[in-house]
């Protein structure tokens, strides 16, 4: 197979499987779902190098490379269903764009990752993220300045049944980790 038409059957893929659960690729909203808002002044700028999974990035920051987790939400691993359309999203959002990386308290985890909110232009990534259904809100104190705008836009999306909530990946009942 020629190289354009790996590419092209590859996007194909990938377009067919994020349709499959809910997610429009065309578009960082739908309706009803309010993805976007004003990002802060505040923060690091960086260039997003690698997706990771549907909630942790590599970026390229002062010549540095720098792995960053979302904070206040959680998506899918690698062995759970929903793990490919959450991380296919998070792509769509974030693959090779310039982001403003927000700390809310901590700096980083017990990894040594970097714990940020996610923008894109005006797109709070980690909101977008919950509101689409492709991650699931979880408290990670001291980190919960969102905990509870986030609680409420996830049950939005469960009760809609978006993104991964149709496949019941989320129904565990808990906001912790």
């Amino acid at each position: 197979m020629k190289p354009l038409s790996l590419a092209l059957s590859m996007l194909l893929a990938v377009l067919l499987a994020a349709c499959t659960f809910g997610f429009d690729p065309s578009s960082t909203a739908i309706p009803g779902v309010t993805t976007g808002g004003s990002a802060p002044s505040n923060g690091d700028t960086a260039t997003v190098t690698r997706i990771i999974d549907g909630d942790t990035i590599d970026v390229s920051m002062n010549g540095q490379t720098y792995r960053v987790r979302y904070i206040g939400m959680n998506t899918p691993e690698s062995d759970q269903v929903c793990y490919s359309e959450a991380t296919q999203a998070n792509a769509l959002f974030v693959q090779g764009k310039t982001v403003r990386l927000v700390k809310d308290v901590s700096d980083t985890d017990q990894y040594g990752r970097l714990l940020r909110y996610v923008y894109v232009g005006d797109l709070f990534v980690n909101q977008a993220l919950v509101e689409q259904g492709f991650a699931e809100v979880v408290s990670y104190p001291p980190d919960t300045a969102q905990f509870e705008t986030f609680k409420r836009l996830e049950q939005q999306a469960a009760a809609a049944n978006r993104g991964c909530h149709p496949t019941g990946i989320f129904d565990d009942g808990s906001y912790t980790r």
